[in-house]
């Protein structure tokens, strides 16, 4: 039998079909993507499944049934289209980082700029401070198509508190405890890349001080916001 036949993990995949397909239009609205570039991905929770749009759909075809179901090394479980080329890299990272459970990946215009420059962004902004926690690194450069990418961002993220990563000569990818989050953190990654990208053009922007950051960092992920609810 099947897994996916098991009610409580049909009921959880139908649901992300829907959630990951809503999440993309926010992909779109947010100026994060043009084309078919980018996806979002979703951890399947309590199965080596994860959720993420097909490869070289358009956006405005992207319905909660032209969603696939693949592995963590990304072959096709559930769906009618081949995987998004950046399936297994999603796939590596829910393997080995079991707090994730979404991935994004955009080729967001600032952002994708920090990446050919290869040059982190550094924290000079309290809004940094509170998502990203410090300065946003920089990963290797890594080739499309199999856990290349997800390596480099397991290794990326293993020295930061950022859940931002801009890897090297590509794009940018984020991750969050689900896929609304990782989407959230796109967004404030672009951003704030044109905020200090636009800075740095009026002069030398000042990091703030360590301290500081570290003051912020906990403020917002232990006491913005409301109680019970979530800062994504």
């Amino acid at each position: 039998m099947s897994i996916l036949t098991m009610p409580a993990v049909r009921e959880a995949v139908d649901a992300l079909r829907v959630s990951v397909a809503d999440l993309h239009a926010e992909l779109t609205r947010n100026s994060l993507v043009v084309w078919t570039a980018g996806n979002v991905s979703a951890r399947v929770p309590g199965e080596e499944l994860l959720v993420i749009k097909p490869s070289g759909v358009t956006y405005d075809q992207l319905t909660a049934d032209v969603m696939v179901v693949t592995d963590f090394e990304g072959r096709l479980v559930e769906g009618s289209h081949a995987p998004s080329s950046d399936t297994a890299a999603a796939g590596y990272v829910y393997a080995h980082l079991p707090e994730v459970g979404g991935v994004v990946h955009t080729h967001s215009t600032y952002a994708t700029a920090w990446c050919a420059r290869r040059e982190p962004i550094p924290c000079v902004l309290t809004m940094m401070a509170d998502e990203f926690g410090g300065d946003i690194p920089i990963g290797p450069f890594a080739m499309i198509g199999d856990d290349s990418i997800g390596r480099g961002l397991v290794q990326t993220l293993a020295g930061t508190r950022s859940k931002a990563v801009l890897m090297g000569g590509h794009g940018p990818f984020t991750v969050g405890p689900d896929a609304r989050a990782a989407v959230k953190t796109a967004v404030m990654l672009e951003d704030v890349a044109r905020t200090v990208h636009v800075a740095s053009q009026l002069g030398n922007p000042w990091r703030l001080d360590q301290a500081d950051i570290d003051r912020l960092y906990d403020r917002y992920q232990n006491v913005y916001g409301q109680k019970g609810t979530p800062t994504s």
